[in-house]
Parts: C-alpha cells; sequence; structure tokens
C-alpha cells in the first residue's frame, strides 16, 4: 500500500503516523489516518458510515462516535472547519466526501515538508501499575510523552517532540519530595496543584496515613490518625474532599478476613489537624478497590464478588451505586477515567483467556470494544494497567523497567528503552510542569532456623526476646526469597532479583550461580525441585519451565495461565497450582505430560500442599486450613486461628506454619497433635521450607518507597 500521499498542501507519511504542512509536523492515531486515507482513495465520493466503519475496525465492535472523533480530530490536523467543511465534507444522512485534491506517492519538491525530529519515541500499584492523575487539566503531549525518556535519561537531556511548533524540552532536576525513613507511595497532585498527598507507613511504629506536603513551602500535614492500610485516593473536582478505599479486619468474618469501607476525608479541615474519615459504603462480602471522581459527583470503583470483577459506580448524593460494566463473558482487570473526555477506559480478559480494551461511557455505554495485541516484549499473560494520555486515543502504562502506549484500536507500542531502576505512577502537575513518580526497591534475605535452638529460647524465662535465633545463608542488596532444600543433596535454590530480574539461583553453600534467564520484568510464582533434585519447576511470567542443573529447560505450553504454583510430583509429573481459566482464577492439578488440568476448587486458594501419601492441605481466604477427602474436603478445627499470610510447610506427615503472633508451630497429620515452637521476627516475610532440625525463612532487610518530582525545563 502507498505509505505517503498529499491533501492539498499536507503531505501525508502512513509510515510514521504523520501530517506536515509547511514547518508544522503533527502525530496522529493510526486509525484517524486510516480512515482520511480511505476518503482519499475515493476522492470525491461520499462513503457511508457504515463503510467507514468495516474498511477501517474490521471485526471490531465500535460505535459511530468513534467514527465521528477521527473525523474531528483529521479536520483539526488539516485545518479545516467543521462549519464550512473544506477539506471533509459531512452529507447529512449519507456519510463523508474528502474534496480536497489528492496526490500519491512523493513528490520532488518536498522542501515544505519537516522532517522527523526524534522518531525514536513516538509510537506506565501500582510501579508496575501506572495510576492516572484524574483533576489534571488536559495537557500537551510533549510532557506526557516527554516521561518515557525522562525515565532513563540523564538530568539535563533535552527531547524534541512531533507537534505543531515543535519546541525541545528538558529535565530541569530531579527532587527527592519525601526522602525519609518511612515508606511513601500513591502519590496524587491536589487540583490546583498547591499539595501533594499521598500515603506514609512509618514501620517503626506500625502505623499508615494519609499526608499532604506544600509544593512552595515543603511544610508537611498530617491528614488523618493511625488509620488502616488502603490503596490509592482520589480528589473531588473541587479539592475539598479525598475519597479512599480502606482495608481493615473484620470483626466477624464470613467469607472473607478483610471488610472494605469507601471512606471520605475533609480535605481542608485536616490540613489544620488530622481528621476522622466518614465511611461511606462497607463491603463485608466482597472487595472493592481504585475509586476515581467521575463528572456528575460520582465515584467509579471495582467491585470483586464471588471471584469476578465488575465495575460499578457510586453517586455521593443519593448514596446508591449500580453496574456500569460487568460480564459474565469477561473479567475486569482495571479501568481509567478521563475527566476531559468523560471516557472510561477498562481492560478485561475473557472466557477464551483474551485480553480487550474498551472505551465506556460513564453510563455503560460501549464507544469501543477491541483485543488488544501483545508484543514480544510483553509476556503474553501479563496484566496492564493503562492509563488515560493526553494525546489522541492513546493511553499509557508501565510493566516496571519498560514504557508503552496503548491506542484505542489496541496496538501497544513501546516508547522507551529499559529503565535501570523501576519508576511508577506518573502524575502530572496541573500545569504540566511537573511529573510525580513513585520509586524505591526491596531488599529481603534468607535465613536458616535451627528449630531446637527456638523452642529452647522460647522456653528460657531469662530468654531475651532481641536475641536472633536465626542465621543469614544467602543475601545482597535487593530480593532474596523462597529458599528450598534440594532433596537427597545439599545445595539450596532460591529466587533473586540480585541481576536485575526475578531469577532462580543455585547455592552450594560456597558458590552461588544464576540458573534461569527469564525475560525482562518477569515474576517467579512458585518453583519446587524434582525428586531426584536434579531439576526444577518454576513458574515464570504464569508460564511453567523445567530447568535442569546444567541449565536447559523445558517449557509446559498450558493453554492458560498459571498464577501459582504451589507443588510438584515429578514422578507422577503433576503438580498444584491456581490458574485462571475462563478469565476466572480456581485451584487445580495440572497434567504436565498432557497439559490439562483437573478443577479441585473453583475458587482460587491462599497456598497449598501435598504429602506423600496423595493429601492436599490448603489454606482458604479465611486462611483456614482444609484437608482433602474422598468426598468432601475437611476443615482442620484445631488449626483455626494459627493461618495467616506467611504460608506453611509440609514435611512428612508434620504440618509447619505461622500465626499472626509470629509463631511457628506444628501440626500432626496422623494424631492430631499441635505444638508451638517459638516466636520468629516480625520481618518475617514467609516460612519457605523445613527438613528435620532447620526451617528455611525469607527476612525483609528493608523494603523503601519514595516520591520524587521530575521538574521540566520549559
Amino acid at each position: 500500500m502507498q505509505q505517503q500521499y498529499w491533501v492539498g498542501d499536507f503531505y501525508i507519511d502512513l509510515s510514521r503516523n504523520q501530517i506536515s504542512h509547511q514547518d508544522h509536523t503533527q502525530t496522529l492515531a493510526p486509525k484517524a489516518l486510516a480512515v482520511l486515507t480511505v476518503l482519499a482513495k475515493h476522492q470525491g465520493e461520499v462513503l457511508s458510515q457504515d463503510m467507514l466503519l468495516d474498511s477501517v475496525w474490521q471485526n471490531t465492535i465500535v460505535s459511530p462516535n468513534t467514527l465521528q472523533r477521527s473525523i474531528a480530530q483529521l479536520r483539526k490536523a488539516l485545518g479545516d472547519d467543521g462549519k464550512v467543511q473544506v477539506v471533509i465534507k459531512t452529507h447529512a444522512k449519507q456519510g463523508y466526501s474528502l474534496e480536497a485534491k489528492v496526490e500519491w506517492g512523493e513528490k520532488t519538491d518536498a522542501s515544505t515538508v519537516t522532517e522527523p525530529l526524534n522518531t525514536a519515541i513516538q509510537s506506565n500499584e501500582p510501579m508496575v501499575h501506572a495510576k492516572d492523575s484524574l483533576n489534571a487539566k488536559p495537557i500537551n503531549s510533549k510532557k506526557i510523552l516527554l516521561f518515557g525518556a525522562l525515565l532513563f535519561t540523564t538530568i539535563g537531556a533535552s527531547i524534541a517532540f512531533l507537534k505543531p511548533q515543535p519546541t525541545s524540552l528538558s529535565v530541569a532536576k530531579l527532587t527527592a519530595l519525601t526522602a525519609t525513613d518511612d515508606r511513601e507511595n500513591a502519590g496524587i497532585y491536589s487540583p490546583n496543584g498547591e499539595y501533594v498527598v499521598f500515603h506514609r507507613y512509618e514501620e517503626r511504629m506500625c502505623i499508615n496515613n494519609i499526608w499532604a506536603k506544600h509544593t512552595g513551602t515543603q511544610a508537611e500535614y498530617q491528614l488523618t490518625q493511625s488509620l488502616s492500610s488502603h490503596g490509592r485516593h482520589t480528589f473531588s473536582e473541587d479539592g475539598r474532599t479525598l475519597y479512599f478505599v480502606q482495608e481493615q479486619d473484620c470483626r466477624q468474618p464470613v467469607t472473607q478476613k478483610q471488610c472494605y469501607k469507601l471512606m471520605s476525608l475533609d480535605f481542608e479541615k485536616s490540613l489544620v489537624s488530622p481528621q476522622q474519615p466518614k465511611t461511606l459504603m462497607e463491603c463485608k462480602n466482597s472487595r472493592i478497590r481504585s475509586p476515581k471522581w467521575m463528572k456528575g459527583n460520582q465515584l467509579a470503583l471495582l467491585q470483586q464478588h464471588q471471584n469476578r470483577w465488575q465495575l460499578i459506580s457510586y453517586a455521593l448524593d443519593t448514596q446508591q451505586s449500580q453496574k456500569i460494566y460487568g460480564s459474565l463473558d469477561d473479567n475486569v482487570i482495571q479501568f481509567a477515567y478521563s475527566p476531559s473526555e468523560d471516557l472510561i477506559a477498562l481492560t478485561s480478559v475473557n472466557t477464551q483467556g483474551e485480553y480487550h480494551l474498551q472505551i465506556l461511557s460513564p453510563d455503560g455505554g460501549v464507544h469501543s470494544k477491541v483485543a488488544i495485541n501483545y508484543p514480544s516484549e510483553i509476556a503474553k499473560y501479563r496484566f496492564i494497567y493503562p492509563n488515560f494520555a493526553p494525546f489522541d486515543e492513546q493511553l499509557l502504562f508501565s510493566t516496571g523497567r519498560q514504557l508503552f502506549t496503548l491506542s484505542y484500536d489496541g496496538q501497544i507500542d513501546n516508547v522507551s528503552l529499559p529503565l535501570d531502576e523501576p519508576m511508577g505512577s506518573p502524575n502530572f502537575h496541573p500545569s504540566g510542569n511537573r511529573i510525580l513518580v513513585t520509586k524505591g526497591f526491596y531488599d529481603s534475605d534468607i535465613a536458616s532456623v535451627p528449630l531446637d535452638e527456638l523452642e529452647s529460647a522460647a522456653q528460657d524465662p531469662m530468654h531475651d526476646n532481641h536475641r536472633k535465633v536465626y542465621n543469614i545463608i544467602e543475601r545482597s542488596i535487593s530480593a532474596e526469597d523462597s529458599a528450598i532444600f534440594q532433596p537427597s543433596g545439599s545445595k539450596l535454590a532460591f529466587s533473586s532479583q540480585r541481576s536485575g530480574i526475578d531469577q532462580v539461583w543455585i547455592s552450594d553453600g560456597k558458590t552461588t550461580q544464576q540458573l534461569s534467564h527469564f525475560a525482562m520484568d518477569s515474576y517467579i510464582d512458585g518453583f519446587y525441585w524434582a525428586q531426584d533434585g536434579q531439576s526444577l519447576l518454576a513458574n515464570s511470567a504464569k508460564e511453567i519451565y523445567q530447568i535442569n542443573l546444567n541449565g536447559n529447560s523445558q517449557h509446559f505450553a498450558f493453554p492458560f495461565p498459571i498464577d501459582q504454583l504451589f507443588h510438584w510430583d515429578s514422578g507422577a509429573q503433576t503438580a498444584l497450582a491456581n490458574i485462571r481459566v475462563g478469565g476466572l482464577l480456581k485451584f487445580a492439578q495440572l497434567d504436565l505430560a498432557n497439559l490439562s488440568y483437573t478443577e479441585l476448587r473453583d475458587t482460587p486458594v491462599n497456598w497449598a500442599q501435598k504429602n506423600a501419601t496423595g493429601k492436599i492441605i490448603y489454606t482458604d481466604k479465611l486462611d483456614r486450613f482444609w484437608q482433602s477427602g474422598a468426598i468432601e474436603d475437611t476443615l482442620i478445627e484445631t488449626l483455626i486461628n494459627q493461618g495467616s499470610d506467611k504460608r506453611f510447610i509440609l514435611d512428612g506427615e508434620r504440618l509447619y506454619g505461622i500465626n499472626e503472633q509470629y509463631e511457628l508451630w506444628h501440626y500432626e497429620l496422623g494424631n492430631k497433635q499441635f505444638k508451638v515452637i517459638g516466636k520468629l521476627p516480625k520481618n518475617l516475610d514467609y516460612l519457605t521450607d523445613v527438613r528435620q532440625s532447620h526451617a528455611l525463612i525469607s527476612l525483609r532487610i528493608n523494603a523503601k518507597k519514595e516520591l520524587a518530582e521530575l521538574v521540566l525545563d520549559q
């Protein structure tokens, strides 16, 4: 197909998605240029809306509004007037026609065409999950595109952008906003840009609160008092009220341990003294997250009930909620809202495991629905969390160390080089000259705990509780986790991010070497030794690989994502895992030989193990222990209130676990005897393995999150 042509004095370059005129070059959405190309091929003819929709959006469900937006973009780019209609003419109840002269191919006299200034950057809880800036005014696309380059260029590097009257912009400085010993994240600007509002967790006091910082005076204000854990917040349009979801333990758990409250906070009063938030809505049998203020004095948020997420709205005036979008055919992943367009962008996974992007009205009306085409740089089962960007029909998201755009037609383009440090949650100041980001790191080590010494220390009334009853055996300045003993051997397998990417490593106590070579932005969710200790089965990026100690590997290409791997029986070639089938998570036994599965529960489990006799022990979302049976599963009543999110280990017929008081215990499945061994440190992440006299744990050494501001040099 011809990639270049002229419409009057405007030069169209489809290979670059550009329209050039004299010294101005503009980049347009590919679909808008596709509409122009169809009109150009039929210059002077009246083409119906249906014909244009069928030609440009083949096999895609879109509304006529989508075509009308493309026409409006083209008219603006071509200097046309919607009323006079010199270039593109509307024919009532018939369609559109291109009235300007069309000439195909490049002209020899192309002196008026402006060459691209930087084609390399054409084409984001959260670090992995880019969120939105709901109250920012519309921003020039030069500034949002700059973000992708800011994260990997040196300070002060100038970057040019393809827009009318292109201007060279640069980063003046990178400023740390919250350089404290605490953890700060989820930062947003107030609508007037005077304050940065964020969460601060003081680990020494185990206190979590919302804070504000004045961008001019740098004065800080604590807005709440001893708040429970909560997610991202959002401002009302006038900036007077903050909304967020608070998560706390249910007083009387029924179907879940955590209860969720939609809260509001008077921002102006909180600047004077910390205030108590007001509860707007409480969910005891479902989960809610990601509230976003929308026009009409309503909030949009996600609600999960019976393993399925849907998008709902909450009217602040009537205190009533209703469904915006939810279907038995798919499961909502995430959404974003654009106040300027009054549109919702929603990502979902359907029953066939396909990912879609939908553009919706706040009332649920579907403007368009397209399949998302993943490039090779993104793992095929990875969820993405795009946010509206202030350039035409494009969204922005990050996978941690890479930045991408997602167009309304489902096309993903890489707009940055790999990042040397993950940064996320980009949020533009209303003026557009500053960007708020969250950055951080996680450092955990692997420790060995002598069980006899732990028990003796617990029984000694003179024991110093501050004495360390463990030994660090693997450490770096990054995350080490999930260490497991080699069967009948002396080696240790563990996961580590010391190379920058989550990989499987092997240690013999003297030397340590990387075993796996997974792709960038991969994350490991479970790995286990074979019975002979010569290979491991690992779940990376939701796919299963068997890795031999010599480095060779085999991929098990299941036609669905493996969310969490729990156990591997290498003799029977079966494994236990949470899998996502039909868009929903469920607990299953995998058959590695036939790439099939047997459903064990229609909902996921928190953790699971299988012993040598085939008994399966698992915990549900209430952290209750269950044992599989021939007819039905049985609740282990002795272990009620002994579960936690710290995992558990089966060693023969003995079950080891950790309760919420950080006590390590064991339970005999045969004689049903229960015993507390001793107390572990509170910086414990997980119990990862037990062999006879020693337990392996991962310990959190340092977890840091902070807010930073990138100031643009205008």
